[in-house]
């Protein structure tokens, strides 16, 4: 009998099961099904096959669409880190499809009174917790791939449920969902905008942590996997159809151009810490999964109570294996991994870029022609490695959104910001990266929303339930002179200026620009920087016009697409090599060359870069900058962001040496005419 692969696979006969556990005694399989009365019935198989740590056997009979789980016998001595509890069934982390939800968190914990001391649970959790689903193998060719150039790719990070939930075109049962994010008119609007690749907001089966489950809310963001290889089921339509409908829209974007890469979270799991729940990993193998310390507690370097062992092999085979599932069984481009240093971090130790799971992701045959994305930190210091992964993979980079968000608000320093939108050589050349290993951003799912950036100074996350404790307060936001949303002319149009200025410069900027679906429509979350557990019209985005501001988000619309469109139009906007010193000259706004002194002015507000094609001019003061223009050749204003569609007042050639004054936060894009004979 084979041991790989691992999980349910179906035959003529029936089923092959496979499950890693090495500290089990025995493992069952369970085979769940309704009963005439409406309860559960369940039909226990011992897996009498060990190899290689991994329990294994075939159950004649099984079809696709069974209910399953595991029972593990074993050892329960929690300060050595063995939980398991035959009492509990789990869900099979080689699950394809996950069905169920928690419902009762007694049932799912799997101990009584302390989880160190107390005794282990014997209140039986099937019925109270989600199943694993047999699946149906899908032998349907792929079609081909986008494979969108590094260089040429725009991403927009969106969510799945909220991107299409309020979208009038779409059908109200294909609303949230991934059949919504296939309509044409989802597909045609990120097409306008110059999206080339979305970037959705955890796709995989999650489970809400106990905290949550407590106060009745929900983990709406998905950075909660309870299974690695599973498409969450609360995005599809029809109740057992999100293979499928995963499946049709990765081919409906893919049909348009456009690649579809998955935030994948490797480094915890809905778990929590040892005081969570039992749903598959704990109880399958703790010490095999879990980054523990000596007590047998969790080390939780993420922040949601345990850590994912990076050097453990149940670990690297589960992470590989899930994301060469999503390429080969659905088409999917690519990852953003999640806190991915801890990926580098066996053992939650020190960081090391060449790690065994982040050089085995990178080596993998399928998963190296994909396009990975690093973010390169966790919830500790030793984490945030920001230019500290290896070749194979790109990287949000938070210094980028911190230079620009600081300049347009009148603080930072113009080296900074010189650095960041020339694609960050400093931080990625000396390792043989490109530019575009520089996912460049200004907003993320993660902290304000680019309206929300502008208009508020604090956070305002009371609707989590958390006192307002929760969500960063380094959020180097600015709100003109009024907390939240104004009824002012004035304060909205400086407001929406600068929220131009700093779109303008991701999306012009050296580097791969990634915008947050939404931030287009002129999305506000009111304030609150962390609603990870609001599934309403907070996160939502709304398709219809503002009643505060009618003509704002398709104004913002238009003007996201405009930029793409010059973006697209010049190899210089989209480079795939660092430029030289010899093809740039940084210009001071007085009318010549950048020198030593400029550089260390810490007053500085303005900035202009010269370059073959173009002269950018950037300021971040809160009021107008005289600048002379350089004196060589005439310039064609083609860009203003001072103005609502970006369009500059006038397209007439300005003769180099005259002076003309820079809007209030403001980016002008200027084209270099011919030189005159």
């Amino acid at each position: 009998m084979p041991v790989f692969p691992l999980g349910a696979h179906v035959d003529d006969s029936g089923a092959r099961f496979a499950v890693a556990s090495t500290s089990a005694d025995a493992v069952e399989v369970c085979l769940v099904d309704e009963a005439a009365d409406g309860s559960l019935a369940e039909r226990r198989v011992e897996l009498t096959e060990r190899t290689f740590g991994v329990w294994h056997g075939h159950v004649p009979g099984v079809r696709p669409g069974q209910r399953y789980g595991y029972r593990v016998h074993g050892p329960y001595r929690p300060w050595d880190g063995h939980r398991a509890n035959p009492h509990k069934i789990l869900v099979d982390p080689y699950a394809t499809r996950i069905s169920g939800r928690v419902t009762d968190l007694a049932a799912a914990r799997g101990w009584v009174d302390d989880p160190m001391t107390g005794p282990a649970s014997t209140l039986d959790s099937l019925g109270s917790v989600p199943l694993s689903v047999v699946d149906a193998p899908d032998g349907t060719p792929l079609p081909p791939r986008p494979d969108v150039p590094w260089s040429e790719s725009v991403l927009a990070e969106l969510h799945v449920r909220g991107y299409t939930k309020l979208h009038p075109e779409v059908p109200p049962e294909h609303r949230g969902t991934y059949l919504g994010m296939a309509h044409p008119a989802v597909v045609e609007h990120l097409r306008r905008i110059g999206v080339t690749a979305v970037e959705l907001l955890p796709v995989c089966a999650s489970a809400s942590e106990p905290s949550l489950v407590e106060r009745g809310a929900t983990n709406y963001w998905g950075y909660s996997t309870l299974g690695f290889l599973a498409p969450h089921a609360g995005y599809a339509s029809t109740p057992g159809a999100e293979t499928a409908e995963f499946r049709t829209m990765v081919d409906t974007l893919h049909a348009a151009g456009i690649e579809v890469i998955l935030d994948f979270v490797p480094n915890h799991t809905c778990e929590g810490g040892v005081g969570g729940m039992t749903l598959s990993y704990r109880g399958l193998d703790a010490r095999a999964y879990y980054s523990l310390g000596g007590n047998g507690h969790d080390a939780d370097i993420t922040g949601t109570g345990n850590t994912l062992d990076a050097g453990s092999p149940t670990v690297i085979r589960l992470v590989c294996d899930a994301m060469r599932h999503w390429v080969t069984r659905y088409g999917v481009d690519g990852f953003r991994i999640d806190l991915a240093s801890v990926l580098g971090r066996p053992r939650s130790g020190t960081f090391d870029p060449h790690s065994s799971l982040l050089t085995a992701i990178a080596v993998d045959p399928i998963l190296s022609t994909t396009k990975l994305i690093a973010e390169p930190w966790d919830a500790t210091g030793e984490g945030y490695r920001v230019g500290g992964f290896g070749v194979a993979w790109s990287e949000w980079n938070g210094r980028y959104r911190d230079a620009v968000r600081d300049f347009f608000r009148g603080h930072g320093h113009i080296s900074e910001l010189a650095s960041r939108v020339t694609g960050s050589s400093d931080i990625y050349a000396l390792s043989g990266r490109r530019p575009w290993a520089s996912v460049n951003f200004v907003t993320a799912h993660d902290g304000f929303t680019l309206r929300d950036l502008v208009s508020y100074e604090r956070k305002h996350n009371e609707a989590n339930g958390e006192h307002n404790r929760d969500g960063t307060d380094d959020n180097r936001s600015q709100n003109f002179g009024v907390e939240g949303e104004s009824t002012s002319p004035v304060v909205r149009g400086r407001r929406r200026a600068a929220a131009r200025a700093m779109l303008g410069t991701l999306l012009l900027s050296i580097g791969t620009p990634m915008i947050v679906g939404g931030d287009e429509r002129w999305r506000t979350q009111g304030g609150n920087n962390n609603a990870y557990c609001l599934d309403d019209e907070t996160t939502w985005v709304d398709w219809l016009p503002d009643a505060l501001d009618p003509a704002a988000a398709e104004a913002m619309t238009a003007f996201t697409a405009r930029l793409t469109a010059i973006r697209r139009s010049s190899p210089d906007l989209h480079r795939d090599v660092f430029l030289r010193n010899s093809d740039v000259r940084w210009w001071n706004p007085g009318g010549r060359a950048m020198n030593e002194g400029d550089w260390h002015d810490g007053h500085a507000r303005a900035l202009g870069l010269l370059t073959a094609e173009w002269l950018f001019l950037l300021n971040g003061d809160g009021g107008g900058q005289p600048c002379v223009l350089p004196g060589e050749r005439s310039l064609t204003p083609v860009l203003d962001t001072s103005r609502e569609d970006g369009c500059p007042a006038s397209s007439r050639p300005l003769r180099g040496g005259s002076t003309l004054t820079l809007p209030p936060h403001s980016l002008l894009l200027l084209r270099r005419n011919p030189a005159t004979p």
